[in-house]
């Protein structure tokens, strides 16, 4: 009870924006930095807010576009398992809710200023631009592979970005929020970031990425964090799913609880970025500027940038999908920033886990990615999706194992669900010449299957929309689990030999399992896209009719007589698996060949 009681909760919140909390002005602390002030602070002053969240049944809230985003991926070099792991989960959860009907703006891109840019261009002797244009294309290479379907790709160096971050930027500056002084401490060049000493490793190693931080004293511009903690401590009691998980939510009020402390927003080292607008012997800090990246998405191209006018095209955000790596940036910097422009806070911050490679995480400062072009082209792009989709609870870490993807992939995409339409196609071939003989709604009359097939579809439904995505897949295998016990258990092909009334049942039979495939094929499309389509194009549809189905296609009854279906053919490769050919088990004799894809071009990594 407790348990279906917190996903109501979520999938409430979910739908509900969360707004800025009404508050006076609160006292500007001196915070635990080491500042020479060189200019006056700032007075406190009050924020800019909206009313109250608003309700469910709100006709307006109900008609805006549905915005997600996946983090503007740093470009310092090629995108890395973790990258695509991220996509993946923002494309299943865009076209779930594209299948309900809902205007979706599904955003991502790349950020592209900072020093590890500059220096990663230095290091392959291009210019930080000419670096920039060949790491964003590797990502817009690996999303069409993987079937990302997003309606926004965002560079941090796109004119348009960098009129919206100024423009941002003015607007927090005239807010008292921004003021100038020397800090000096022990800065981590792969975050970005200065570091607490207290959170630091041995030797003052950052905890993330294992390398020492180096003592820097800068002269920079500060935004006033500390201002805003009473109003984000009271957000996150008033809005408690606000992020997502719940665990993550704990981490968040404790960096809140221990203090907040103001953080420099431009680097006087730094030249690869957009300037400061009252200082141009500074560059913007990268955070500053790149999570702007999510409203100047929503800026046309063919528009003047303008802060408000791209603000008005969808935001505020309905989620925020991200590594918890940059849950801080994400869930106190970002919120704050917002305050302070007096623009609304995001839905949700949903923070899920690391991928593993022998326990540690993956990364590209750490030297130990899976290239996920490489398992693309040996695999296909439904496999990649299912297998880190269904087997990695959404939010927690995740272990990759070739043997294990390969067991779960053949186990079931290739044989549950891939063999009961390849054989229920073969059976209705030989007996009923690929033909439908009745209606499916009149075929499951009286059949318990069919209560079995609606239960699993609605409880895939409420996993998606509480982005459970794991038990969403899980939901829909079950369907497919299901109607090879029904087949095993009615054995149509003896039926068919008896002839007369039990050769009618049997042909019913293969209309019912049929429509149970038809119903896989719409409820699994989030995350195997390619694949569902290669169902529903053996059910006898076309392109167009599989892209114009939604959500509403999983009520049982799609089938009608007379339809014709597609002379079978495998629909998933069964793949090798190495280990097994190793220890002397035989691989099967008939294995099906994949949808070859296009070969990307390797990007030389920088």
């Amino acid at each position: 009870m407790a348990a279906a009681a917190a996903a109501a909760a979520r999938i409430n919140f979910f739908l509900n924006p969360i707004n800025p909390l009404n508050s006076k002005a609160t006292t500007h602390l001196r915070t635990r930095l080491h500042f020479q002030p060189s200019r006056r602070r700032p007075r406190a002053t009050s924020f800019c807010t909206r009313a109250s969240a608003t309700p469910l049944h709100d006709e307006a809230a109900a008609s805006d576009p549905f915005v997600l985003t996946t983090p503007l991926y740093y470009v310092n070099a090629p995108p890395h398992l973790g990258s695509a792991y991220t996509t993946i989960a923002a494309d299943a959860i865009a076209r779930f809710q594209r299948l309900l009907g809902k205007k979706v703006i599904f955003i991502t891109g790349t950020d592209e200023h900072g020093e590890k840019i500059a220096t990663a261009a230095a290091d392959c002797a291009s210019t930080p631009a000419q670096h920039c244009d060949i790491i964003s294309q590797s990502y817009i290479s690996l999303w069409k592979n993987l079937d990302i379907a997003y309606d926004k790709f965002i560079r941090t160096t796109d004119p348009k970005h960098e009129a919206i971050v100024k423009e941002f930027y003015s607007r927090v500056l005239a807010n008292g929020d921004i003021y100038r002084a020397d800090y000096e401490g022990l800065y981590c060049v792969n975050c970005e970031e200065y570091k607490d000493e207290k959170e630091l490793l041995d030797n003052n190693c950052c905890p993330t990425h294992l390398k020492p931080c180096v003592a820097r004293k800068e002269d920079n511009y500060f935004f006033a964090l500390s201002k805003y903690q009473k109003s984000l401590e009271e957000t996150l009691a008033k809005n408690p799913n606000f992020v997502q998980p719940s665990f993550r939510l704990n981490e968040v009020q404790s960096w809140i609880r221990s203090g907040l402390r103001d953080f420099s927003i431009s680097r006087a080292l730094v030249d690869w970025g957009i300037p400061v607008p009252n200082d141009s012997k500074q560059t913007i800090y990268v955070w500053f500027d790149a999570l702007l990246g999510y409203i100047s998405a929503l800026s046309e191209d063919t528009e003047q940038p303008d802060l408000e006018r791209a603000v008005s095209s969808g935001w505020p955000a309905s989620l925020h999908l991200i590594g918890k790596d940059i849950l801080r940036f994400h869930a106190v910097y970002w919120p704050a920033m917002l305050m302070s422009a007096g623009l609304g806070l995001p839905k949700l911050v949903f923070g899920h886990g690391f991928l593993t490679k022998d326990g540690m995480k993956m990364g590209k400062s750490l030297g130990n990615t899976i290239e996920p072009n490489d398992l693309v082209h040996k695999f296909g792009s439904d496999a990649v999706r299912y297998f880190f989709l269904r087997e990695v609870e959404f939010g927690n870490d995740g272990d990759y194992s070739e043997d294990r993807f390969i067991n779960i992939v053949n186990a079931h995409l290739a044989n549950s669900i891939g063999n009961l339409l390849n054989r229920t196609l073969g059976l209705l071939k030989k007996n009923c010449q690929s033909t439908l003989v009745v209606d499916s709604s009149i075929a499951a009359e009286g059949i318990t299957f069919k209560d079995t097939v609606e239960k699993l579809v609605e409880k895939a439904r409420v996993q998606y929309g509480n982005l459970s995505l794991s038990s969403a897949c899980e939901a829909v295998l079950e369907i497919s689990n299901a109607g090879n016990l029904y087949m095993d258990e009615r054995a149509p092909w003896s039926l068919f030999k008896q002839g007369g009334a039990a050769s009618e049942a049997a042909a019913k039979d293969l209309v019912i399992i049929l429509e149970a495939m038809r119903i896989i094929a719409v409820a699994l499309s989030p995350v195997t896209p390619s694949l569902s389509w290669r169902i529903y194009g053996q059910l006898g549809y076309s392109k167009e009719q599989f892209d114009a189905s939604t959500w509403s296609d999983t009520k049982w009854g799609g089938l009608k007589s007379g339809q014709v279906m597609a002379q079978p053919k495998p629909i998933f490769a069964r793949i090798e698996n190495p280990t097994e050919e190793q220890n002397g088990v035989e691989a099967p004799k008939k294995a099906v060949e994949k949808d070859k894809l296009p070969q990307a071009k390797r990007v030389v990594e920088a």
